[in-house]
């Protein structure tokens, strides 16, 4: 039955690639594609899964095969199953398919309707990866690939500015999450000496073992996890970006931030439960996130002018208590509580605009208050400050800013005085010089040669902070995140045991897809006066296929699973020593500053309003 594994990967991948051919005008063609994919995985699903039952339903393992092997090193693709990758996939593929049948008519003749069919059936595809994968590597990839749908559905209206300046937001809160996920495969690789799956997490005395004399290397992961985890699922402080995400158009709330996205987070927890399960500390930890998740967004929900932001305030709060029974160990109780919920939230989203209709008619005619309320029974003083609180949100968006985004804005504007002129007088010369030292490191000083990698990758961070922060010459901002990367392989390279060919697989992807956004950016330039970043230019209508293939050079350039430079990444992780935590941080947080910069970029050239006044222009409040 292993085998048959890798046939649900390769379905809505297939699926996915032969609606990218389809004509745009062909709609019913492209629903019918869309819907045969997601509904024959449906059937494959329901039968494997029973034949899977009445064959003891024994945990299945395929390796399937590797990408990349060195003597200290192997990065393969492993598809593991058991009974939370069978709810999940089953889940997945009825809600989908359920979906694919809604959008057909509620999107009928819009503008993006292939767009949007394209979009799910990549989600689909990096939703089913996720769910199937036996380890990291492979989760990270199909983590990826979600991350990047979720940007690209709920900016679906790009011509309007809500839902573009919205989705860059999730997509920031995505990349947070990736960072947890980036650290705990770096420290488990050097927790397991190996590139540890699924299957060998659940051999308790294999884990107990390693943990002995590495409890805080265990906490650590275990931590970073339920950071990612914390992100994906909008736990606090990261509760506030899920309403955004309902810019997006309706089935795509339903399917992604009702149902199947915003539980990853619950997946992730019950995948790695095996590992953290006799940790303590932690498990009471996820259980405190979880239970004040819920009061909050049970709170925020009941003051809700919207009838699709009370649904994502409600699924919050929901899934609080899921962390709550996973962190409890009642797994069995949350893979149901996880079903309920998915299946609840996604008919919410898909009748809210007839209850919006039914309510406004039935406030006119046989609206009644009620005359008490459980709030009522709270002193009036505690009571009102509950109330002025969860209008507010209790200010996570505020602490978001204050904490995040507020800093970085403040490192990149302090560095007004760099320009391409600095760069290559100043950052060049340094580089070299930094060339030059690895070359002749023998004859330097130990303490200097053990100090050099965290000084080159903080100049690299610097770097994606100015380019963050950049708003005049997108040019310049996207050179930075090149540079970044070249700084990051010249503090790793001096590692002994990293040899060229292990940088080239890391640097190669980057500078493909770096001169194909050089291009693009100097070819857009030569015609369009205005490529300021200022405000959101919306070249995308004029020029889609510079926007198409800018958005594939960031993708690239950012370590997204299609070039080698993905590889490069957990390549390079495993050179850094478990005592470099330091070091570790720094490439982490560029690789994620970096994600952030290189989409804050494409967003604000080719996404929203038309900065000429020929295009229809919305309002930004639309």
């Amino acid at each position: 039955m292993n085998e048959i594994l890798q046939f649900f990967i390769v379905l809505p991948f297939l699926g996915f690639v032969f609606s990218l051919f389809i004509p745009e005008e062909k709609e019913r063609l492209i629903s019918r594609v869309a819907f045969g994919t997601v509904f024959t995985q449906l059937v494959i699903v329901s039968i494997f899964a029973v034949f899977w039952i009445v064959d003891g339903a024994f945990d299945l393992n395929l390796k399937e095969f590797t990408l990349m092997k060195t003597s200290h090193y192997e990065f393969f693709i492993d598809f593991y199953f058991d009974k939370v990758t069978a709810v999940y996939l089953f889940v997945g593929a009825l809600l989908t398919s359920m979906i694919t049948t809604y959008s057909r008519y509620y999107l009928h003749r819009e503008k993006g309707y292939k767009r949007f069919f394209n979009t799910v059936l990549f989600f689909f595809f990096g939703y089913n990866l996720a769910i199937l994968s036996g380890n990291f590597e492979t989760l990270f990839i199909g983590w990826e690939i979600i991350g990047i749908s979720s940007f690209l559905l709920i900016a679906f209206y790009r011509e309007r500015y809500l839902p573009v300046k919205n989705a860059f937001k999730v997509f920031s809160i995505y990349r947070i999450g990736d960072v947890g996920v980036i650290l705990a495969m770096w420290a488990s690789h050097h927790l397991f000496h190996e590139n540890i799956t699924f299957m060998e997490l659940n051999n308790y005395s294999l884990v107990n073992e390693h943990l002995q004399n590495h409890t805080v290397i265990g906490a650590f992961i275990a931590l970073c996890l339920a950071c990612a985890a914390a992100a994906k699922s909008a736990q606090i402080p990261f509760s506030s970006w899920l309403p955004r995400a309902m810019e997006g158009p309706t089935p795509s709330s339903a399917i992604f931030y009702g149902s199947l996205s915003v539980h990853l987070g619950v997946f992730l927890m019950l995948r790695t439960f095996p590992f953290w399960e006799h940790q303590t500390s932690v498990r009471i930890a996820i259980g405190i996130m979880g239970l004040t998740t819920s009061i909050m967004a049970s709170l925020m929900a009941r003051v809700q002018s919207s009838v699709k932001s009370q649904i994502a305030y409600s699924s919050i709060s929901q899934i609080g208590l899921i962390f709550i029974e996973i962190a409890l160990g009642f797994d069995n109780l949350a893979l149901f509580h996880f079903v309920g919920n998915a299946f609840l939230r996604t008919y919410q989203l898909l009748v809210s605009p007839s209850v919006v209709t039914y309510l406004i008619r039935e406030q006119f005619y046989n609206f009644q208050p009620k005359k008490k309320t459980i709030e009522d029974s709270l002193p009036k003083r505690l009571e009102y400050s509950l109330y002025i609180l969860s209008l507010k949100e209790f200010n996570l968006e505020g602490f978001m800013n204050t904490v995040l985004w507020k800093p970085l804005k403040l490192i990149g504007k302090s560095m007004d005085f760099f320009n391409l002129k600095t760069l290559f007088i100043f950052f060049i010369p340094l580089y070299v010089l930094g060339i030059v030292f690895y070359e002749f490191r023998e004859a330097l000083p130990y303490s200097v040669i053990n100090s050099l990698p965290e000084i080159f990758t903080f100049i690299g961070l610097v770097c994606v902070f100015k380019s963050f922060s950049e708003r005049k010459n997108p040019l310049m901002a996207w050179v930075l995140i090149i540079m970044n990367h070249f700084w990051i392989a010249i503090a790793i390279l001096f590692n002994d045991k990293v040899d060229y060919f292990e940088i080239t697989i890391y640097l190669s992807g980057v500078i493909v897809t770096g001169i194909i956004g050089v291009m693009a950016l100097l070819k857009l330039k030569s015609i369009e006066e205005n490529t300021s970043m200022n405000q959101y230019l919306g070249h995308v209508y004029e020029h889609p296929k510079f926007a198409f293939f800018f958005l594939i050079a960031v993708l690239g350039v950012t370590g997204f699973p299609i070039t080698t430079t993905f590889i490069g990444e957990d390549l390079l992780f495993s050179h850094i020593e478990s005592n470099q935590i330091i070091l570790a941080f720094f490439v982490s947080s560029s690789f994620v500053v970096s994600g952030i910069a290189g989409i804050r970029i494409y967003a604000r050239l080719f996404l929203g309003p038309h900065i000429k006044t020929y295009h229809e222009l919305p309002y930004k409040s639309s």
